[in-house]
């Protein structure tokens, strides 16, 4: 198997558990699962912890851990400084559940700069058929959909 047909997991293997002030601020910024992690997560319930990132040219989107405020929406600016809904007392709840996203597992102060590979091979892999049904079975899932209709209804009827 080529480099490039390497399984993400297997290209991008866990870093060893640190928590200094670099790979603490590494985790106030929601890392990405897989597609198949991020499945998982909707599976062990954390579908109502998750937010949808969006391309910036809006062609497909990225399920991720929620910054704190921003559950079932989109990733919205505003609630990025309040970092990941998942980050607790400087601890991540998932980090004994099977369930911590594959760039928060790699991401650590020895690989500085080696993240910006790993999130670009995550966004290619959400970018496909498959990613984006994950994402449509989460919106289905947690209403995502059905609200994102009421909140422009109710901005359109305030603006009107």
């Amino acid at each position: 198997m080529s480099k490039n047909k390497q399984k993400l997991i297997d290209k991008y293997p866990p870093s060893a558990s640190c928590s200094c002030e670099i790979c603490l601020n590494y985790c106030k910024r929601p890392g990405w699962w897989t597609i198949d992690e991020a499945n998982r997560a909707i599976n062990a319930g954390y579908a109502n912890r998750m937010m949808l990132e969006m391309a910036p040219d809006m062609s497909f989107g990225v399920l991720s851990p929620a910054f704190k405020g921003c559950e079932v929406n989109f990733a919205l600016q505003i609630h990025a400084s309040k970092g990941c809904n998942f980050l607790k007392d400087d601890r991540c709840e998932l980090y004994h559940t099977g369930n911590i996203p594959l760039e928060c597992r790699y991401c650590h102060h020895d690989r500085r700069g080696l993240g910006k590979i790993c999130h670009l091979d995550l966004e290619k892999d959400w970018n496909k058929p498959q990613g984006q049904l994950i994402v449509v079975k989460w919106s289905k899932l947690t209403g995502f959909s059905e609200n994102q209709v009421f909140r422009t209804m109710e901005a359109f009827r305030a603006y009107f």
